[in-house]
């Protein structure tokens, strides 16, 4: 990260898995870095159904919250100072559109510009099985240089709670973005 306060915009989808947004939003408080939610209204629904959570709770997590709708918000720019980007969970939809260009709402902007600015990009996708779309979808964003990277839990180190493989999903993430003092599990070898 670049930045004395790394800058991390953290985008959540329609898609299952609202527990790896909401880990990302707590562990990156923790580790002192200013957040932007972007928060699509089927990402909303979805956090209240898996978490129990309302729009007011999830939104308090950030630095800093946008809506989906306000494309003119600073991180819609390159020239506004961010690090990277994780979009947790990403729904087939919005690959869709980030692997495509669509602009069409301020996550899928800001995804645009972490692609352009040749700043990292996570996509924490979660769909299955994949179709052919979404599997050539993966791999237009990932020649663009995004990172594709489904929740797929490891279990060298012997979870024992869903709490602890989202934890590691979480931490492997905030590693891939280059925040230096997350710490995901190393595998350590048989």
């Amino acid at each position: 990260m670049n930045s004395p306060t790394p800058r991390l915009i953290v985008g959540i989808t329609g898609a299952s898995g609202a527990a790896y947004g909401v880990g990302l939003l707590k562990r990156a408080r923790e580790l002192g870095v200013h957040t932007h939610l972007v928060a699509t209204s089927a990402g909303i629904l979805n956090v209240h159904h898996e978490l129990g959570m309302d729009r007011q709770a999830l939104e308090a997590l950030a630095t800093e919250a946008h809506s989906p709708g306000d494309v003119g918000a600073s991180i819609a720019s390159g020239s506004y100072p961010v690090d990277a980007m994780v979009v947790a969970p990403c729904s087939m939809k919005t690959l869709a559109a980030v692997a495509h260009g669509l602009s069409d709402n301020l996550l899928t902007r800001a995804a645009d510009v972490a692609l352009k600015e040749r700043r990292r990009l996570v996509l924490m996708v979660r769909e299955t099985p994949f179709n052919l779309a979404h599997l050539r979808n993966m791999t237009a964003v990932t020649e663009m240089g995004g990172i594709i990277f489904p929740p797929l839990p490891a279990f060298y180190h012997r979870p024992t709670t869903v709490q602890q493989i989202i934890d590691d999903g979480v931490e492997r993430v905030l590693s891939l973005l280059g925040i230096g003092r997350a710490q995901p599990q190393a595998w350590t070898g048989l």
